[in-house]
């Protein structure tokens, strides 16, 4: 019997998940300008808004990691897009500061679960020598999301508004839930689409995963684990540098350097395929490593590290550029080498997590987000005070301070003696 290879249309339906995801947190960078005139909201409002939403998301990571666990990916992946896509939507109509607040935490609430959700359905439906080419596709959708959503809201935005732009992706959100539902099961033996041969090469190899059995996570072995605390505290700082991205770089280049709102929106693109093309690059080399040449997952820890040390210098290197080419230079250089991080950090995920991949994913991007969603108020602090390039500089420091903490992530010695809940002996 031939093998079928329907597994891949998981990290490609993950792919447009994120991709929803990431237009939706965008479109409110694109639009600041136009809100702040029509509104008359300030800077640190706009920065509160998006800290807002980084706060909401971090706390209710807590729980979506044993929900997930509990009621299974399908169920929690489109219940999650249905819920942000309807708040998307209804961001159109706020007209007051309190009302976006209330807003942009509901949608908070709703994104929460779709990391863990997603992270552990890969979990389960890969074996571990394809994980990084796996998340490596889903993460892309994280920079496609800005890439394309950035100069797609511009052109919505110049011809109708910018209200239309949150109503448009909000319905398209919808839509990618339902696909995700109906082609998805939770375990890739529940689907109809995966035969037994397919079924047999993904258990083949795979790290303890969850099956239907429900789980509750063993916090107390977690929190005494060294692996644990460091994955969180680099994740933390790389969300420092990649919500500053998200939360201030069409407006960087509109104030700092002068760009026309057409040029913002085609080269906010060039960082974002640097991201795209170093979380591949990561993915593929480690799945080589690791199932072609017998590495250990140390692998990943040190694409990781790497990543943010260089991604370092690249801000450094956007923060002294005088001209328009030399600063997209630099930001594009420091996304590329954060995509090295992300790809490792999201597939490490599962190399220590085991059965637990959708908690230990849930607590990661809660510390990430707790400590990212500080950076939109943040930077809107330091730049009304003493401008964008030391706004720069310290999202700079973070990623020396990220690569810091990967020395601590060991996620060969999870994989050849065992996984964070072995601990627990469950």
């Amino acid at each position: 019997m031939s093998r079928t290879n329907y597994r891949w249309t998981l990290p490609v339906l993950c792919m447009l998940t994120v991709f929803v995801s990431y237009i939706d947190r965008v479109n409110l960078s694109v639009a600041t300008p136009a809100i702040m005139k029509e509104l008359h909201f300030s800077r640190v409002q706009i920065g509160t808004l998006q800290t807002v939403f980084f706060v909401c998301y971090a706390v209710f990571q807590f729980p979506s990691g044993p929900i997930t666990e509990y009621l299974g990916s399908r169920k929690v992946v489109p219940l999650a897009l249905g819920w942000w896509s309807v708040f998307t939507c209804l961001t159109a109509a706020c007209r007051q500061f309190p009302a976006w607040m209330i807003v942009r935490g509901l949608f908070a609430i709703g994104e929460a679960p779709m990391w863990p959700g997603m992270n552990s359905a890969i979990a389960s439906w890969f074996p571990r020598r394809e994980r990084g080419k796996a998340v490596g596709l889903m993460l892309l959708g994280s920079k496609f999301g800005p890439a394309l959503g950035i100069p797609l809201s511009v052109l919505i935005m110049t011809h109708w508004g910018w209200r239309p732009i949150f109503v448009i992706f909000g319905i398209f959100g919808s839509f990618v839930g339902w696909l995700y539902y109906f082609l998805i099961t939770s375990y890739p033996h529940e689907s109809r689409f995966v035969n037994q041969a397919e079924l047999e090469y993904i258990r083949e190899g795979q790290v303890a995963t969850a099956g239907p059995k429900k789980l509750m996570p063993p916090w107390g072995d977690f929190f005494r684990s060294t692996q644990f605390w460091a994955i969180g505290g680099q994740l933390a700082m790389a969300g420092y540098i990649n919500i500053f991205f998200l939360a201030w770089l069409p407006v960087y280049l509109m104030e700092a350097h002068h760009f026309s709102l057409k040029e913002m929106g085609f080269g906010a693109i060039l960082p974002e395929a640097g991201y795209a093309v170093g979380n591949m690059l990561c993915g593929t080399a480690c799945d080589y490593l690791i199932g072609k040449k017998n590495a250990t997952a140390k692998a990943r820890a040190w694409f990781g590290g790497v990543g943010m040390v260089f991604c370092c210098l690249g801000l450094c290197l956007a923060a002294v550029a005088e001209t328009k080419l030399m600063t997209l230079v630099g930001l594009t250089f420091a996304l590329t080498c954060l995509g090295l991080n992300m790809n490792a950090v999201w597939t490490t995920c599962s190399d220590i997590g085991g059965k637990y991949t959708g908690t230990v994913t849930a607590w990661m991007n809660s510390v990430g987000n707790i400590v990212g969603g500080a950076a939109p108020v943040i930077t809107a602090w330091i730049v009304t005070g003493y401008g964008w390039r030391p706004a720069i500089l310290v999202a700079a420091g973070t990623g020396i301070i990220g690569g810091i903490f990967w020395i601590f992530v060991r996620p060969q010695t999870a994989i050849k003696h065992r996984p964070l809940e072995a601990a627990a002996k469950a």
